[in-house]
């Protein structure tokens, strides 16, 4: 009787702790996280597309067309979610560096086809920025719930551990260069 009790007394003071909060606040991070797997994979869909349609204007920028390829399939591959969180950040820059291509061609950046999927790519890289904040802003509610008192004191006995924030890589911090020393074929 006396053990009864006191589980009915724990219960009711867990959840008067925070136990259920922690839950939901750990269950809108995951949530999170799933639309920015969401806008990634949307991108992953458009690259390959826009890919296609330079190459034929920049067949000798292969460097780009490669880091691409591999930063795509790094993401693919990825399992955990810092691995995903590193091969989205490269995938970025090579994407960026893919539309500076259009900047570099003057007749593929006319292209109908190349505007569409480079529109369709930025709004999707807009989507993933949002996407990153609102995780982040998931995150930043949970691990400050987790620090504060009276939380500090049970939640790791409870299970439950700080969550990496999605923080773009030291690489985003340094101007990107662009070398527009390279002509484009049929150029004087």
């Amino acid at each position: 009787m006396r053990a009864t009790i006191a589980m009915v007394m724990l219960a009711l003071g867990l959840s008067g702790c925070g136990y259920n909060r922690m839950v939901a606040m750990r269950e809108a991070i995951e949530a999170a996280w799933a639309q920015v797997e969401n806008q990634m994979q949307r991108r992953n869909d458009l690259v390959p597309n826009l890919v296609e349609v330079t190459k034929g204007y920049a067949a000798h920028e292969r460097g780009v067309f490669e880091s691409i390829a591999n930063a795509r399939a790094r993401m693919l591959a990825s399992g955990s979610r810092e691995d995903r969180m590193e091969a989205s950040n490269a995938l970025s820059g090579a994407v960026g560096r893919l539309l500076a291509l259009g900047e570099r061609y003057p007749e593929l950046k006319a292209n109908e086809q190349f505007a569409r999927l480079s529109d369709e790519l930025a709004g999707t890289e807009n989507r993933i920025a949002v996407e990153r904040m609102r995780y982040n802003e998931a995150v930043r509610a949970y691990n400050t719930y987790l620090q504060s008192f009276p939380a500090v004191l049970y939640a790791s006995a409870l299970g439950f551990a700080p969550v990496k924030y999605f923080e773009a890589p030291k690489e985003a911090q340094q101007v990107p260069k662009v070398d527009f020393g390279t002509q484009p074929p049929g150029s004087p």
